[in-house]
This record gives structure tokens, C-alpha cells and sequence, in this order.
């Protein structure tokens, strides 16, 4: 009998055990974006915190959804320590949306303040990083969004959405950062997100309460790093010429010229970019091919879209247009930044691994000066409803 008890306790005892670490939700204070700046010798920390009773519709008093801490540290880590004994709830980062490092802080490099957060147990890898331009991540955070009552979730929605990334920004998660601060073949980019507006104005509930707020969040542009040091931003084409090179399109908009004037709007609807190192002459080089699925969305033009010469002038317009935004993004990154955003680098030593240890030390000199050939093969696969234009028929009545 007692035998048979003690097989039996064993048998139970996995079942009745708890969680060592458990915490009630009701007892945590839910940080859903942080912002790290750089204010003199010390980091200043905001934590972007939900405020419960306002984001349940039982108990909403239509106050502030979220509220704001800020702590000063000679490390992140003292910052946030700080900030949870300011808290009445200890800080919970488990469901962490947006990093936003500020402008100043991205200049002087990131590496140190982001070290943490990529041992940090509690924290998810699926965040966004992004970089406050020309403002503070602290100024940044403390604007109030009109769509979502919570701003973290906003940006996080909004770079989520492939729309959205399809343009000039894009997405980067900590650890697609991490990976490329630490590759030696290629350099880091995040999408810059700025304020829209009068700032001072973006914290009072007035601003979500006008059908045209004062204040708006808005992304703009790409970031580039040298190491982990900001050097400068792309341009909206420079971005978009970017994404295409990294295969980061998923779904665009452009204005073309038509053949004989005026222009016509093609959406991107596939791109897949495919980029091939080697070695030519005892010099590094790389092949950019890249092939597009588009659609005809819009003619403002003189053009006969059921002629398949037409169609393919304007999918040859498009080649050189593309192909020149790319070469451009490609231009800006050698002789301006001198920064391998694309992982040229990488793509040499996949190809070529005994050169690349020769080269990888003085990468910088050779990015700048290298080839890359871009080819550009563009498919308009569907024209509307419409073979001409209405617009044709208005001019000659």
C-alpha cells in the first residue's frame, strides 16, 4: 500500500507544481514602447505603459490610455530600475512593441544601449526599431495617435503592414539589427519615424478629437549606419530603390512616362530580387537582377493598352526608371555614406571566401570603388477594364 502511494505522489507531484516565476497581470505595469536617449553623460529612458481601466470599455473614464515614465542612467539598465520604483506596478517588457532610439543617440552609436535588451530574458524578438528623427524618442512617444488609442500599437500596426513597408521604410526587428551590426559584410538601416505637426500639441486629447489632428507620427526615409553609428538618411527614392535591392517590396506604387508624354501608374504587385557576387579581375563585383510583376492602375496619357508594343514600351520605361533609382541608391551609399547597407560584402564571401579574407579588412575602400550591375526585367501582367482612356474621348469632343 504504501508502495502504491508513493508511485502515486510521484506521478501527481509534476501536476501540483506552479510557476516559480509566475506574476499576476494585475500587478504588472505592460511597457509597450521604450525610447532611449542620450542626455549628456547619462541614457534617459521613456517607457510607454498601459494604463488598464482606459483600454477596457467596462471601465473607461476616457483618460489617457497610456502614460509615460522617464528615468536618467549612467546605464539602461539603472534607467529602468529607476523608472519601476517610480512605477506603482513592476515593469513588465514581455509584450515590448517599438524601440525608438533617438537622433542624438544613433549619431554617437547604439550599440551600448541596445546590449541589454539582447540578453534580456523577459524580452520577445518580434519588436520594431526605428530611429526618432530630428526629434527625441522621448518628444516622439509623447505624441497621442488618432486610429489606435495606444500609440506603440499604431507604429507597430503600421510597419507591420505590408502596404505600408512597401515604399520608403521598412520594418527591422532587434535581432535583424544585432545581425548586421555584427556582420563584416554588410551595414545597418532602420526606418526613421518622425513627428508631423505642432509638438507640443501632440500629448492633449485634442489632437485625437479633430478630424484633422495637429500632430501625427509619421515614417519617413531609411537610416544609415557605419558600424553602429548613424551617418545619414536616404532619400524617399533612395529608400524605395533599397527595399527593391534587398527584396523588401511586397507591394508599390510608381508614376512612369508614357511614350509620348504625360504619365501612367503602374502598382508592383511582385519583385524578387537576386544579388550574385564575385571576383572580376582581381576585383570585387556584384550582379543585381531583379524581376517585377506589375499592373497598369492608372493612365493619365495617350496610350492604346491592348497594343502589345505599347505595353512593352511601357514596361521598358519602367526597366530604366527602376534601374536608375537603383543605381542612384547604389551611388549614394559608396561615395556619400561609404557604408555596405546592401551585404555586398556578404554576397562576396558566399561566392568567394578565400578573396573576401583578403579584402574584408579595407571593405570600406573596396565597397566604394566596386561594380554592381543591375538588370532590371519588368512584366505588366493585367490593364484595367479598359483598353484607352477615357480622357482621350474628352479632348477631341
Amino acid at each position: 500500500m504504501k508502495k502504491c502511494m508513493f508511485i502515486f505522489l510521484i506521478i501527481l507531484s509534476p501536476i501540483l507544481t506552479g510557476c516559480w516565476d509566475k506574476r499576476e497581470l494585475n500587478e504588472l505595469g505592460i511597457m509597450l514602447a521604450m525610447g532611449i536617449d542620450k542626455v549628456e553623460d547619462e541614457y534617459r529612458v521613456t517607457a510607454q505603459v498601459v494604463v488598464p481601466s482606459e483600454v477596457s470599455m467596462k471601465t473607461s473614464t476616457g483618460r489617457t490610455p497610456v502614460i509615460l515614465y522617464q528615468e536618467n542612467g549612467e546605464t539602461v539598465y539603472e534607467a529602468l530600475q529607476k523608472i519601476t520604483k517610480e512605477s506603482p506596478r513592476e515593469m513588465y517588457t514581455g509584450h515590448l512593441r517599438m524601440l525608438v532610439l533617438g537622433e542624438d543617440l544613433a549619431e554617437e552609436g547604439i550599440a551600448k544601449s541596445i546590449e541589454l535588451l539582447s540578453r534580456y530574458w523577459e524580452l520577445r524578438s518580434d519588436f520594431y526599431v526605428a530611429i526618432a528623427k530630428d526629434k527625441t524618442a522621448e518628444e516622439l512617444l509623447n505624441v497621442r495617435t488618432t486610429i489606435e488609442n495606444i500609440p506603440a500599437n499604431e507604429m507597430f500596426n503600421t510597419l507591420k503592414t505590408p502596404e505600408a513597408t512597401s515604399t520608403s521604410t521598412n520594418g527591422f526587428t532587434l535581432d535583424e539589427l544585432i545581425a548586421s551590426l555584427t556582420s563584416a559584410g554588410k551595414e545597418s538601416v532602420l526606418t526613421g519615424v518622425l513627428v508631423k505637426g505642432e509638438l507640443e500639441k501632440g500629448s492633449n486629447k485634442q489632437n485625437v478629437e479633430s478630424i484633422t489632428p495637429s500632430v501625427q507620427i509619421k515614417y519617413d526615409d531609411l537610416a544609415v549606419f557605419k558600424k553602429d553609428k548613424l551617418v545619414g538618411w536616404l532619400t524617399e527614392r533612395e529608400s524605395r530603390g533599397y527595399n527593391a535591392i534587398l527584396n523588401k517590396v511586397h507591394n508599390s506604387v510608381s508614376a512612369i512616362s508614357c511614350p509620348k508624354g504625360g504619365k501612367a501608374t503602374l502598382e508592383i504587385i511582385q519583385s524578387d530580387a537576386k544579388i550574385k557576387g564575385k571576383i572580376n579581375k582581381g576585383k570585387p563585383e556584384v550582379d543585381i537582377d531583379i524581376k517585377v510583376k506589375g499592373n497598369v492602375e492608372e493612365v493619365e496619357c495617350q496610350i492604346n493598352l491592348n497594343d502589345q508594343e505599347t505595353i512593352a514600351e511601357l514596361e521598358k520605361n519602367t526597366e530604366k526608371q527602376l534601374e536608375k533609382t537603383i543605381n542612384l541608391t547604389i551611388e549614394t551609399a559608396q561615395k556619400q555614406y561609404k557604408s555596405d547597407i546592401f551585404g555586398f560584402g556578404e554576397a562576396i564571401h558566399r561566392s568567394n571566401p578565400k578573396e573576401w579574407k583578403k579584402i574584408k579588412k579595407q571593405w570600406d575602400e573596396e565597397f566604394s570603388e566596386m561594380t554592381a550591375n543591375v538588370k532590371v526585367d519588368v512584366k505588366l501582367v493585367h490593364t484595367g477594364t479598359e483598353g484607352n482612356s477615357f480622357l482621350k474621348k474628352i479632348e477631341v469632343k
